[in-house]
């Protein structure tokens, strides 16, 4: 089990087999900064999809060398999006990752029926890791980017998405959080009705390769002092790998809250449920934040 990114970069590197990342619309700084420390890393290989003499500007405003890169010339975004997802489709790029493009037209790419990498009746979700210094281990949330208000099916499939990610990051068998606003199962919480349901499931085999509890309130999910005040007994509380938000508002908050108000936290996040992983960042996320996201998606590369 790993506890921070840095352990996964070292991981990355001892393995000796770089995966190859195409980066669609690749021509901003940040992007081209990221990717040229992966590459030093040895954590991937990266090509480019872009206007070239874009791509040539940031590298020289980055102190980069253009040439530890592939670069694929395309001028235009919405072609050079449609380029990197064909690349990764057909085989010239383990995985795929956001650059410049804004993430509705990524979306719109990947999700494509005839020409993206949603497999038939998939469903695309977002993981988050996070390193929170306060933490004991790394930490896997979701949905906190793309499905606003799941049912009872599509947490199942995040569920299943968080373990996914969790296990190609060395946890062997996850304990997941079901979160809700108390650790009661109440008919006038919906949330911690299905979260009881989601458990009974992960018990029965339903939802194979992690240990699950639920409902279970944030605190007693991840504070063992707070599990221990109020007498919980659960194989999960206090020592949570996964946390899975009951809607997009509060795994979003839970996000944002930590980025901005908790010193030293360190963060990643990948769509998980396309055919290959895609490291899907904001444009503003910092270089860390997409080194962190590369790290994740080659760790879960099959």
């Amino acid at each position: 089990m790993f506890k921070s990114f840095s352990e996964i970069f070292n991981e990355l590197a001892a393995r000796g087999s770089r995966k190859r990342m195409v980066a669609a619309w690749g021509v901003d700084g940040h992007t081209i900064a990221a990717s040229a420390k992966a590459v030093a890393l040895g954590l991937a290989d990266v090509t480019l999809v872009g206007d070239r003499d874009m791509i040539a500007a940031a590298c020289a405003e980055e102190g980069v060398d253009v040439s530890v890169f592939t670069v694929v010339h395309n001028p235009s975004e919405l072609p050079s999006v449609a380029e990197a997802v064909r690349m990764v489709r057909e085989g010239e790029g383990d995985f795929l990752m956001k650059g410049l493009c804004s993430t509705d037209k990524f979306l719109r790419a990947v999700l494509n029926k005839e020409t993206g990498l949603l497999p038939p009746k998939g469903t695309l979700t977002h993981c988050t890791t996070l390193e929170i210094p306060s933490y004991h281990k790394l930490l896997f949330v979701g949905d906190v980017a793309v499905i606003p208000a799941p049912d009872l099916k599509q947490k199942q499939i995040i569920m299943d998405c968080l373990v996914r990610t969790a296990k190609a990051v060395g946890v062997e068998k996850p304990k997941v959080a079901i979160i809700a606003a108390t650790e009661q199962v109440l008919a006038s919480q919906p949330a911690s009705l299905e979260a009881a349901l989601l458990s009974k499931m992960a018990e029965r085999g339903q939802i194979k390769g992690c240990i699950a509890d639920g409902p279970l309130a944030l605190d007693v999910a991840i504070d063992k002092e707070s599990v221990a005040i109020k007498g919980l007994v659960s194989p999960v509380a206090g020592d949570a790998d996964c946390l899975l938000f009951p809607n997009i508002e509060s795994g979003n908050v839970f996000y944002k809250a930590n980025s901005k108000l908790v010193p030293g936290v360190r963060q990643a996040g990948i769509l998980v449920g396309a055919k290959v992983p895609c490291v899907l960042s904001s444009r503003a996320d910092s270089i860390d934040t997409k080194l962190n996201s590369i790290a994740i998606a080659a760790m879960s590369v099959n």
